[in-house]
């Protein structure tokens, strides 16, 4: 008996001896730093990222089924500059990106989002803009001598498509307003309408003038395949001003560090090119030159 208890305590201390030393070997291996050949070395997190699906060309899923777009495409020589971040990316709808932000399910969320008030309350926004959204007037071209700018629409007594308050271009017109005090835009609330009564509107003579996104109009309108590209040489389009749009983040202690890490980024992106070059690749034209604040 006592010889049994003596092989036994030698197999439970051989059992120790191994286990600490497994441990002692894992510890070694975790705190070497991989040696890097232009790679990031270490990854201390993981940020999710979702985009919407099918907003060309600020995020969408190309022909290979990969995140692609401007925003995309920026976010992702971002991550290339944080060794301490990386960025998994997420396609999926607009309402899903928004939900998934408050919840935390998503770190990230990219959708040519402007700046609200109610969103800096929901959400961390970074000082850094990744694109603008170019907002203007469509209006007929019937009237191209009329209206060279928005001004122009401004002292002509233009006649507005009513802007639905919780839409982010009624604050762009009543920001006009306040910079135009003697030539304002008569802005009338309304309800949410298609784009397809706004311009059927335009060609009764209803309305003058319809505040919309350079984008919307392009694609719509212009474009070969556009869905009112009937109405292309009856319309026409002046833009206004760009819009920053900026990646929405969800709050918390990490991604707080994570939104000056991004400012910092983007700041070298714009010094080196970087932003110019992608915005002619995805737009056609330097997006930011718009910007006038």
């Amino acid at each position: 008996m006592t010889q049994f208890y003596q092989n036994k305590k030698v197999l439970i201390g051989a059992a120790v001896v191994v286990a600490v030393g497994a441990i002692v070997a894992v510890r070694t291996i975790q705190s070497k730093k991989l040696p890097t050949t232009g790679a990031k070395a270490k990854v201390e997190k993981v940020l999710q990222v979702a985009h919407t699906q099918s907003y060309k060309p600020y995020d969408f899923v190309n022909d290979k089924g990969e995140s692609d777009g401007f925003e995309v495409q920026v976010l992702k020589a971002v991550d290339e500059k944080l060794p301490d971040y990386k960025f998994n990316y997420n396609p999926t709808s607009d309402e899903d990106l928004l939900i998934g932000l408050e919840s935390g399910k998503y770190d990230i969320g990219t959708k040519g989002a402007w700046k609200t008030p109610e969103r800096e309350q929901k959400f961390i926004i970074p000082e850094e803009k990744i694109a603008a959204s170019v907002i203007g007037l469509t209006y007929r071209t019937a009237d191209k001598a009329k209206y060279s700018n928005l001004e122009d629409f401004a002292k002509q007594n233009g006649k507005l498509i009513p802007i639905s308050p919780q839409n982010a271009q009624y604050k762009v017109i009543e920001d006009f307003n306040a910079t135009n005090p003697k030539t304002p835009i008569k802005l009338d609330a309304a309800d949410q309408f298609t784009i397809s009564d706004a311009y059927a509107w335009l060609l009764e003579g209803r309305y003058d003038g319809f505040f919309d996104i350079k984008l919307s109009f392009d694609n719509s309108v212009l474009a070969a395949d556009g869905p009112y590209h009937d109405y292309a040489s009856k319309l026409s389009y002046v833009p206004y001003k760009g819009i920053p749009t900026y990646p929405i983040i969800h709050k918390n202690a990490t991604n707080e560090s994570f939104a000056k890490a991004y400012d910092k980024a983007i700041k070298e992106l714009e010094a080196d090119g970087t932003l110019t070059k992608l915005s002619k690749k995805y737009f056609g034209e330097d997006v930011f030159s718009y910007i006038k604040d």
